[in-house]
């Protein structure tokens, strides 16, 4: 007998068996813009054209990085694709973007359904928070190029705004207010680093409970990423918003740099930022200098919004009354610095 696909390590039962799985969290995330179910080449999403005059789509796409890591270790997979959809949805929303559909990439060594259905579930919890259907993806086995225990995730979205709407930044100005909306923790970048201090040099273990975050180090680390969607797009329909920034990869410092006019900087009072007990950790055992902590972790803010000084008090109010708690953190400043934490 000759050879075959599933002895050479991909099997297309147990992809089909994947697809049958995550078919009911697929359908949690559905809009009614969305023209048909999983399954086909490609997803369709007829735009709603009676919302805008002028749209412009806007895309983002990114990954969930070696936090991935903690998720292989934990055996926890069901939270990590929520993290997949904030790192792309809070992207686009930087720019006042809507999110209206969200597509996956899953690459696995070797494909166990229920694992495949655990990362989905994630995604379309991510998608529910966004407000975002998941219309498609994609499912590779590639056996020889990951471990059999091993996967990665990547993914994009696809939101829409009005032209006159969008939000670039261009808008900032000297004196400008900065306003931070905290972070739910580490969120989904600067993994290799605590990685590398907390389990390598302190030996610290994921199922070791940490009184500081009362949890297991393994469950703070997992914590998903915070989807800002919903609390954005009602605060830039309410106040003038002159520029917001995703803290990711970069920290404030970048992160906020990006989006700010030429001759513009900001300073930022780190005093100002309740700074969670994760980044004080691995600061402590880490010995890491204050500016590389703001340069590689969000350390606490996820999300910056910046506004005109005199809607400070209606922004605050907004956010307050939805839950939130706002902090200013910082003022656009005239600079050729760019973003200074003090």
């Amino acid at each position: 007998m000759g050879n075959s696909y599933k002895e050479a390590g991909v099997d297309i039962d147990a992809a089909n068996h994947s697809v049958d799985l995550i078919k009911k969290w697929v359908q949690q995330t559905r809009r009614p813009e969305v023209m048909a179910d999983i399954g086909g080449f490609g997803g369709f999403f007829a735009l709603n054209m009676a919302k805008y005059r002028e749209p412009v789509l806007v895309s983002g796409t990114d990954g969930v990085g070696t936090k991935l890591k903690i998720a292989h270790l934990m055996g926890v997979h069901d939270t990590v694709g929520i993290d997949l959809v904030a790192m792309c949805v809070n992207d686009i929303l930087v720019h006042g973007a809507e999110p209206l559909f969200f597509l996956d990439y899953i690459a696995v060594g070797k494909l166990q359904p229920n694992v495949v259905e655990a990362l989905v579930k994630g995604v379309s919890a991510g998608c529910v928070q966004a407000g975002c259907a998941l219309i498609g993806g994609e499912t590779a086995e590639m056996p020889g190029f990951y471990k059999n225990d091993e996967y990665d995730l990547a993914g994009f979205a696809v939101g829409a705004v009005e032209r006159s709407a969008i939000i670039n930044g261009e808008k900032i100005k000297d004196g400008d207010l900065v306003i931070g909306l905290p972070s739910s923790g580490v969120h989904s970048n600067g993994y290799s680093l605590v990685r590398k201090v907390l389990l390598e040099k302190a030996g610290l273990k994921l199922e070791q409970y940490i009184d500081d975050f009362q949890k297991t180090m393994g469950e703070e680390l997992l914590t998903p990423t915070r989807i800002y969607v919903k609390t954005i797009m009602g605060l830039v329909e309410n106040v003038p918003v002159n520029g917001m920034a995703h803290i990711t990869g970069g920290g404030i410092t970048e992160n906020l740099q990006r989006i700010l006019p030429v001759g513009l900087g900001a300073v930022i009072d780190a005093s100002a930022i309740e700074v969670k007990p994760v980044f004080q950790l691995v600061q402590r055992l880490g010995q890491v200098e204050k500016a590389e902590m703001f340069r590689t972790f969000n350390m606490g803010i996820g999300f910056t919004i910046v506004v005109s000084s005199q809607y400070h008090d209606k922004v605050v109010k907004y956010l307050r009354d939805r839950g939130e708690k706002p902090i200013v953190i910082g003022r656009i400043s005239s600079s050729e610095q760019g973003v200074v934490v003090k």
